[in-house]
């Protein structure tokens, strides 16, 4: 059976994880990662993100069924990046991330779209703790995150980011549960990317239909 995780023996706590540090999106290239919906930890609902030599560059191992107003997102070696927590008395379904473990001063907010005009559209980010639309706009994501297939744009209208479904190996077809997450260079932080991942898996996940 192909692997998933080349370089990480996946055996719950027991994961070897690489010291690589995160990835940035400051590269002349593209990055691309291969996001699995699995927690490292057993009993335990998340991701696990890989870069294309294999090696773990994020995780979420902290939500679980029943409780997910607040998840963490770490690095490879448990280091929280971001917070992402669904805003409380809003209307929609919202969410905002912060930088670390702080609950002040959120870098981004995300809306569900509900703009019957645009059904592309799945979600918008605007910066900082909005409730207006009328904010400018940061990024646009659109697709369906239910067949893996969402792109994320800028402002200007310009591909920063997109979710695929990940290509068959030797045969083996992978489920929506291991899909790719392509970042354009230059263009948003690689973490950040990932925040919209979970975001949308919250907005439109198994439970949900898109």
């Amino acid at each position: 059976m192909t692997k998933v995780y080349p370089n990480a023996s996946f055996t719950g706590s027991d994961a070897i994880i690489s010291e690589r540090p995160s990835v940035a999106a400051d590269t002349s290239e593209e990055t691309v990662l291969t996001v699995w919906k699995k927690s490292l930890l057993f009993n335990c609902n998340g991701f696990t993100v890989f870069d294309v030599k294999g090696d773990l560059v994020f995780r979420v191992d902290n939500y679980m069924e029943g409780n997910k107003v607040e998840i963490l997102l770490m690095d490879a070696n448990g280091k929280p990046l971001l917070t992402i927590r669904r805003k409380k008395m809003s209307l929609g379904d919202n969410w905002l991330v912060y930088e670390g473990e702080t609950s002040v001063n959120p870098r981004l907010s995300v809306r569900k779209s509900v703009n019957i005009l645009n059904n592309k559209c799945l979600a918008y980010v605007i910066p900082g703790n909005s409730d207006s639309r009328n904010n400018n706009i940061m990024y646009e994501i659109e697709g369906s995150y239910s067949q893996r297939c969402c792109a994320v744009f800028d402002g200007k209208r310009r591909l920063v980011a997109a979710i695929k479904r990940k290509e068959a190996v030797g045969g083996v077809a992978f489920g929506t549960d291991v899909f790719r997450l392509i970042v354009q260079p230059d263009s948003i932080r690689t973490d950040f990317t990932m925040a919209l991942v979970i975001i949308l898996d919250q907005m439109f996940g198994s439970s949900r239909r898109c």
